[in-house]
């Protein structure tokens, strides 16, 4: 049985599960038998993306041993307009 992480952070917190699941177990398996999508109601795997490693990934992929699975929540802001903003203050 493969051995999978699984990792979710919020700006308060961060959870790392370890699992191991069934043979052919997609992302979308492995997020629900966690039970994090229980713990942060907020998880809507519709609108967040997931990833293995830092590389997004569809919902349906296979995950191996050792994987790494990611839950990306939206960005709150814009990296570039923040590094903008942030580079326009310091010319003042």
């Amino acid at each position: 049985m493969p051995r999978v992480e699984i990792i979710y952070a919020t700006i308060e917190s961060q959870e790392l599960l370890i699992l191991e699941v069934s043979e052919q177990s997609t992302i979308q398996n492995c997020i629900e038998q966690s039970g994090l999508m229980l713990q942060y109601p907020e998880i809507d795997l519709s609108v967040f993306k997931v990833g293995v490693f830092s590389q997004v990934k569809p919902l349906s992929y296979e995950v191996t041993q050792g994987d790494r699975i990611e839950i990306y929540r939206p960005l709150i802001a814009d990296p570039k307009v923040i590094r903008r903003e942030k580079a326009e203050a310091a010319k003042l």
